[in-house]
């Protein structure tokens, strides 16, 4: 009869309270790590809005050197969805991006805007993302949405 007991006592096991101690600590670092991996994620899709305005800056300037004005010379707006090609450039945008763009030029000057296509932004939420280039190669974002 003694057997039996001792095998009982020398079994060890985790309490209640162990378990909930883990539990909460697991849930305070993914609530710490999820903020951080969101803004990763938009930081890493605006690398493909700056990648197409710097394509675009480079065949403007192309452009120009052939024809001695940028694209579009009148005054007007192109605008590039997914999967559309910038015939006059040789852009293509891919139909797998994350933005849609725009190029507004009159001949001695252009702007070219990367905005987000989704109406929730990058990460879920109202703000938008809006990058824009111009010909002096200035790359500035206008709406950033991988701060907030």
């Amino acid at each position: 009869m003694e057997l039996p007991t001792k095998l009982y006592r020398c079994k060890r096991a985790f309490t209640l309270i162990e378990l909930m101690v883990v539990v909460v600590i697991v849930g305070v670092l993914a609530a710490m790590a999820i903020p951080r991996f969101m803004r990763t994620t938009a930081k890493s899709k605006q690398t493909e809005a700056k990648l197409i305005l710097k394509q675009i800056y480079t065949t403007e300037r192309a452009y120009r050197q052939e024809r001695n004005a940028y694209y579009p010379g009148d005054a007007s707006t192109i605008v590039a969805q997914p999967g559309d090609i910038i015939a006059p450039l040789g852009v293509e945008i891919m139909p797998a991006v994350h933005y849609s763009y725009s190029i507004t030029g009159d001949g001695t000057g252009f702007t070219a805007t990367a905005g987000s296509k989704a109406t929730t932004g990058l990460d879920d939420d109202p703000t938008l993302d809006v990058w824009t280039i111009d010909q002096t190669g200035n790359l500035t974002v206008t709406t950033d949405d991988a701060v907030d």
